[in-house]
Parts: structure tokens; C-alpha cells; sequence
């Protein structure tokens, strides 16, 4: 492999958004850049990894990242997908989760793993790319997923960041930030947001059930 490896610190100029501030005492994802990467590279390590979720892969202009996540960069992703996955259920939104599926494009030449991701429309055969990618961003400096995904051509990527959901949908072949979901435009992030500052998740999913009780 002829990469060279650069371990990130912070460089926020490189990733979609800044590294969340309020959580700068908790250790950070580590992110490692192996520049002058080819896609054989990616899809070599792809294959030397096989099952396992760590590290996560993203390829894109010959720059491979590779990204361990820390114990809360889990913890928020796992949270924040208990939580869709149970709106789904309560407001009837018929919906499929991938969790970190490799999504990748040998012609495009860009790979990604998201941390969680959904397809909407019924599965009738194997598809090559979810409706919408969820990021959560801990630490500055990695890729610009966001230029990835274009290039797979993912019609919604969601960043949860600084505590706020961040809603991104591709118009044409470009990103336009949104004020809510373009797809699931009946989720109010307000309330996703406020059940994700609960100390636990089973506590979480408990009041978002409430608020959903209540409103209904």
C-alpha cells in the first residue's frame, strides 16, 4: 500500500462542520488520513476488516480515512437511531434501517460508512445507496462526507452535531441545508433533539413516547 498515514488534530477546514465544543473534555474519535491512497487500497482494507464495524472507511480523491469511534460518538448514534427508529413506529413511518452499510461506487471512486443510515421505499431488490446517511460529529478534521455522499448520490445526509440535528438534502448535485427533513418532513427535530439530552436512553425513548402521547 503506497498511502502515507497523517494522524488529524484539528483541521476544520477538511470537515463538513467544527468539532462539537461542550464536549471538548471527552476523549475524541481518532480519525487517521492515508494520503495518496488508491481505491484498491480502500477496497483492501475493506477486505482485510471483513465483519467488523471499526475502523469506519471513507475514500475520496485518493485520501483514505479511517475512523475509531469513541465510547460517545457511539453512544449519541446509538441513541439518536433508538429514537427515529421508535417515532417511526409510534407516527406509523414505515421505514429500514442499515446501520454503518459500506456504500460505495467502483465508478464514482468514493466509499463511506455512515454511522447510521434508512431506506424508505419497499426493498425489492438489493439497493445501492440508503435514502438518508446520519453523521455524528465529534471531532474535526476528517473528510467532507457531505462530498461523498454527493457522489453517491444519497438524496438526505443528517449531522448530529452540537447537540442540534443538521439536515442536508441534494438538489441536482449539490447540498442544500434544510430546516427539517425533506424526506421525513412530519419529524420535528426539536423534539429528537430534547429527548437526546436525557441521561439514558431507555429514559429518552420514554419521553419521546410521551411527547407523541400528548401531541396525539
Amino acid at each position: 500500500m503506497a498511502a502515507t498515514a497523517e494522524r488529524i488534530a484539528d483541521t476544520p477546514a477538511s470537515a463538513p462542520m467544527p468539532a462539537p465544543a461542550h464536549r471538548a473534555a471527552q476523549p475524541d474519535d481518532q480519525i487517521v488520513l492515508l494520503n495518496h491512497a488508491d481505491w484498491s487500497d480502500y477496497e483492501r482494507l475493506l477486505e482485510i476488516r471483513g465483519e467488523s464495524a471499526i475502523p469506519r472507511l471513507t475514500f475520496i480523491d485518493g485520501v483514505l480515512e479511517l475512523m475509531t469511534p469513541s465510547w460517545y460518538h457511539e453512544a449519541d448514534k446509538k441513541t439518536l437511531a433508538r429514537l427515529i427508529e421508535t417515532w417511526a413506529i409510534e407516527v406509523g413511518v414505515a421505514m429500514d434501517g442499515a446501520g454503518s452499510w459500506t456504500i460505495k461506487s467502483t465508478l464514482a471512486k468514493r466509499g463511506a460508512e455512515p454511522d447510521e443510515c434508512y431506506l424508505l421505499e419497499p426493498i425489492e431488490e438489493e439497493p445501492s445507496r440508503p435514502d438518508i446517511a446520519i453523521e455524528v460529529v465529534r471531532t474535526s478534521g476528517g473528510l467532507n462526507k457531505l462530498e461523498v455522499y454527493r457522489a453517491l448520490e444519497v438524496p438526505e445526509v443528517w449531522f448530529w452535531l452540537q447537540g442540534r440535528l443538521q439536515f442536508y438534502g441534494l438538489e441536482g448535485d449539490q447540498y442544500q441545508q434544510l430546516e427539517r427533513s425533506g424526506m421525513l418532513p412530519q419529524l420535528d427535530p426539536t423534539l429528537i433533539e430534547s429527548c437526546m439530552g436525557a441521561s439514558r436512553q431507555t429514559e429518552a425513548i420514554q419521553q419521546l413516547r410521551r411527547a407523541l402521547t400528548a401531541a396525539s
